[in-house]
């Protein structure tokens, strides 16, 4: 067995920086067993890791599955250890590859063959490009919140935020929305001003995240460790919309990468979700082909995680573990 999963049964608690595409990249893997299926969560943001939230978030996981995290390049501890230089940029293809090597790094790790991908919002359509450039490493793909097509995604969120300041006769966001006029934008405060409306009118239709959720653990609550999560932020989301429309988000279509997978596909969608909206998300789901596949509309949410969310994703990874252990006993 590999040097983290010497014994059957072995509890594995890794946190540390690792070697990924010439740079420093902060990975954690946490599970109580290191025999259980492998979970590699591909964050959103970009710039928003969950490592300092791991506890709260996945700490249950951690009976059933072996939990993977890892901090992009340009965001958290990542940012920390390998702060871009001026004039660095974030490419879809270059995060990609990182992607693909943490897989590999974590396989490795854990004497695995497969491991199953986890992407939500941004996280989802860089984890679709990493399990389309490397199938034969994942089981099955879990997307929740799926960014599919970013023009197609923005679109349906301004008409949907309009329609429903409207209906509410909200004139001061109608206002900010009719001044910025529909996407495609140049500015990028635009973005900014559109998602605040959504995270507004979704907490009105939506079950909220508990408070202690996003409170950061005792490691990562330090000055220096805020500070470069903010940063990271910052650069993360300037690459994602770019200072003139010209960032990496709005170059993400999916279905350019082509709609067959190699592996069982799941996607999670908020009914409420003004972000990344379900007519959107669907009509890619429509064009996959896959061993199987499975749209779960989730009620009561929206955008970003709440109870609902992550029950149906740990139901989706048991489902999974299910199906693995019975073909495996065939």
């Amino acid at each position: 067995m590999s040097a983290a999963c010497q014994q059957p049964g072995t509890s594995v608690a890794e946190s540390g920086l690792v070697q990924i595409g010439g740079i420093a990249q902060w990975v954690t893997i946490d599970g109580q067993d290191c025999r259980n299926p492998v979970v590699l969560i591909v964050h959103g943001g970009p710039g928003n890791p969950n490592t300092p939230f791991a506890q709260q978030l996945f700490g249950s996981w951690t009976q059933h599955f072996t939990i993977v995290q890892w901090d992009q390049r340009g965001a958290g501890k990542t940012y920390a250890a390998s702060t871009p230089a001026d004039g660095d940029t974030l490419t879809v293809q270059r995060l990609s590859e990182d992607g693909v090597a943490i897989a590999r790094y974590a396989a490795q790790r854990l004497g695995k063959r497969t491991l199953i991908l986890m992407g939500g919002s941004w996280g989802s359509a860089l984890a679709v490009n990493i399990a389309m450039a490397q199938p034969d490493l994942f089981q099955a793909y879990v997307g929740t919140a799926q960014l599919a097509n970013y023009q197609d995604d923005m679109a349906a969120s301004y008409a949907k935020t309009l329609q429903l300041a409207r209906a509410a006769s909200d004139t001061e966001a109608i206002g900010k929305l009719e001044k910025i006029g529909p996407p495609p934008w140049i500015n990028p405060r635009n973005f900014g001003i559109l998602r605040r409306l959504t995270r507004t009118y979704e907490a009105l239709q939506t079950e909220p995240a508990p408070a202690g959720w996003f409170t950061f653990a005792p490691d990562y609550d330090t000055p220096e460790y805020r500070a470069a999560y903010e940063a990271g932020e910052d650069y993360s989301f300037l690459q994602f919309v770019g200072l003139h429309g010209d960032g990496m988000g709005p170059g993400i279509d999916l279905r350019t990468l082509g709609t067959r997978f190699a592996m069982p596909v799941y996607l999670l969608q908020g009914d409420q979700d003004l972000v990344t909206p379900a007519e959107v998300s669907k009509a890619y789901f429509d064009a996959i082909s896959a061993p199987s596949k499975a749209f779960l509309p989730l009620p009561r949410t929206g955008h970003d995680p709440n109870p609902t969310m992550m029950d149906a994703q740990l139901k989706v990874l048991e489902r999974i573990r299910a199906e693995t252990l019975v073909k495996h006993a065939r």
